[in-house]
C-alpha cells in the first residue's frame, strides 16, 4: 500500500491557540507581514522573483502570492525562503517591537553566516540586517576556481570590494579587473558583472553591498 504524503501545515492564524484576550488578531497580523518582509528582503538583496525561485526552490509564481498576502506559506516554503536570504525563520514571525537598534556590534571572529548559492564563497556578515541599514558588508573567502557562474549578474544598488589576500578577477561591463591585495573596486550593480578565482589559492576580500534608497 503506497505511504500518504503528508503537506506540510500552513501559518495560518486559526492554527494556533489563544493565549489571552487579543491573541489570535496579533497572530493574524504578525502572519500579515510575512509577505511584506519577504518582499522588502528581497528587493534589498536586488533579487528578481525569478532569481529568489532558482535560489530558493520556491516558484516564482508562488513568491508573488505570498509577497501580496494571497497566500499563506507552508513552514517548508519559509524555511526554503529563510535559507535563501541568509536569515531565521523567526524573522519573518517575530513581531515588530518600535525602531531597531541605531548600532550594530560584530566582535572579532563572531560574523553572521550568510547563505550564497555560489560553491566555493563563503561569506561571513560583519553589519547589521537590511531593515536597520543600507549598506552590508562581509568578510569573503574565495577557494580556487570559485566562480559566480556562466551567467552574469545583475541587480540593484552598489557593490564594494576590497582584497586582502589572494587574487581575483571581476569582469564588469565586458572589462576584465584583476584585483590583488590591497586593490579595490566599485561599481554599479546594475551593470553586467561576474567574478573568480582563477588562481590556485584562497583569496580573502572585503565584500560591501550598498542598496538604493527607498
Amino acid at each position: 500500500m503506497a505511504k500518504q504524503t503528508k503537506k506540510a501545515p500552513e501559518l495560518k492564524p486559526d492554527m494556533v491557540a489563544s493565549t489571552g484576550r487579543g491573541a489570535p488578531q496579533r497572530v493574524e497580523a504578525i502572519v500579515s507581514l510575512v509577505g511584506e518582509k519577504v518582499a522588502n528582503l528581497r528587493r534589498a538583496r536586488g533579487m528578481s522573483l525569478q532569481q529568489l525561485a532558482e535560489i530558493s526552490d520556491v516558484s516564482a509564481g508562488a513568491i508573488h502570492k505570498i509577497e501580496r498576502s494571497g497566500m499563506a506559506p507552508t513552514i517548508t516554503t519559509l524555511l526554503k525562503l529563510a535559507t535563501a536570504f541568509g536569515v531565521s525563520v523567526g524573522y519573518f514571525v517575530e513581531e515588530d517591537e518600535g525602531a531597531p537598534e541605531p548600532v550594530h556590534y560584530t566582535a572579532a571572529e563572531k560574523g553572521r553566516p550568510v547563505y550564497t548559492p555560489h560553491k566555493g564563497l563563503s561569506l561571513s556578515a560583519i553589519t547589521g540586517s537590511y531593515k536597520q541599514f543600507r549598506t552590508a558588508a562581509a568578510v569573503a573567502r574565495m577557494a580556487p576556481g570559485a566562480t559566480s557562474g556562466e551567467k552574469v549578474l545583475k541587480h540593484t544598488g552598489e557593490e564594494l570590494v576590497y582584497v586582502t589576500v589572494g587574487e581575483v578577477l571581476f569582469r564588469v561591463n565586458g572589462r576584465e579587473y584583476i584585483l590583488a591585495a590591497g586593490d579595490t573596486l566599485q561599481f554599479s550593480g546594475t551593470l553586467p558583472h561576474h567574478w573568480e578565482n582563477r588562481t590556485d589559492t584562497a583569496a580573502e576580500l572585503i565584500w560591501v553591498a550598498f542598496r538604493d534608497s527607498d
